[in-house]
């Protein structure tokens, strides 16, 4: 089975500690990586800053957007894309809904997403929860 490198990811104005809001440039943890948070009004990105080994294969590379949606109130709701390091190399990622919350120094986003095998859907779908750590200002 082909194996699958899930990106996804955020959004800003949660608390970087206490009752300070992280301001938008501001870096994200992430299953081994740093992510930048990029805001504009309501739209919020979350790009690559420093990928984990492997990501770059599979086409995770510095300013690559994970996530890109929009940010009302604490909630938080988007697009958010997965990418295949093996089976499919070249191919553009794969987007599905995402949607969550924020809190002090965590964001957790969820989505229901196609399970690929051999580039092609299988027709079975999987959940999956992303989950970001706030590090520090960029």
């Amino acid at each position: 089975m082909m194996r699958l490198l899930i990106s996804a990811a955020l959004a800003a104005g949660v608390a970087a500690s206490g009752s300070t809001a992280a301001l938008a440039d501001s870096c994200w943890s992430h299953n081994g990586s740093l992510m930048r948070l990029v805001a504009q009004g309501p739209s919020r990105k979350l790009v690559y800053e420093t990928p984990r080994p492997g990501i770059e294969a599979a086409g995770g590379r510095r300013g690559v957007v994970l996530f890109e949606g929009t940010r009302t109130g604490d909630q938080y709701e988007g697009t958010a894309h997965i990418f295949n390091e093996t089976s499919c190399p070249g191919a553009p990622p794969l987007a599905y809904r995402v949607s969550g919350f924020a809190g002090d120094q965590q964001i957790v986003l969820s989505g229901t997403r196609n399970v690929f095998e051999n580039c092609e859907p299988t027709g079975a779908t999987k959940l999956d929860r992303l989950v970001f750590t706030y590090s520090h200002q960029c």
